[in-house]
């Protein structure tokens, strides 16, 4: 039960970033966007347990690591939300944002600009390692890097077809991969039973 909650929050998680992507405003998310990309950050981390948890299993070293470098990039999501969230509310312009964090520069690179890109260098991270054991169609891996290549390209200047391209890339591979933890399989035994059919 615990890997088929895990498998639907991967497919959650991006259709809220995608949901967030479309309410942006001037390239900010607002208090609703903000809402949604702060939620879709508790279902990142919620998928991710449970796909690194699966990967893990043959390769512990990373599915350790890799998860915990993960979830730091859940907290930037979380907080880049509550940030849009938190603009809206206060009335806060973009630029005023910027100028006050720029009063805590440790506790804002801690918070926001490491975290954040910790979240594209995961989804390349998986989209290598699933094509090098092939533990996944040879289609999700190249999507994967080309997802997170797109993301920072479309949320550093804030350009929204851009942005939601970068969405697309991420649900479909995100989409499959929820689905087979749905389903309850093992992505890591694909390898093994082509090698044993081939």
């Amino acid at each position: 039960m615990n890997q088929r909650l895990q498998g639907a929050s991967l497919i959650i998680a991006p259709l809220l970033a995608m949901a967030a992507t479309f309410l942006w405003v001037d390239g900010r998310y607002g208090a609703a966007g903000g809402t949604l990309l702060a939620l879709s950050g508790v279902f990142w981390a919620h998928g991710f347990t449970g796909l690194f948890a699966v990967i893990g299993r043959r390769m512990p070293v990373y599915g350790s690591a890799g998860l915990l470098l993960a979830l730091f990039g859940c907290l930037g999501a979380i907080a880049f939300g509550l940030q849009g969230f938190f603009e809206e509310v206060f009335r806060v312009s973009g630029p005023q944002s910027l100028a006050a964090l720029a009063h805590y520069p440790v506790l804002s690179n801690l918070v926001l600009w490491l975290p954040g890109p910790l979240f594209p260098l995961t989804v390349f991270g998986l989209g290598v390692v699933l094509t090098w054991r092939r533990w996944a169609p040879v289609w999700i891996g190249p999507l994967l890097c080309l997802a997170a290549a797109v993301f920072p390209a479309s949320r550093i200047p804030r350009i929204e077809w851009v942005a939601t391209v970068a969405d697309v890339l991420l649900l479909l591979p995100f989409a499959y991969l929820g689905w087979t933890l749905i389903r309850q399989r093992d992505l890591t035994a694909r390898r093994a039973r082509g090698e044993a059919h081939g």
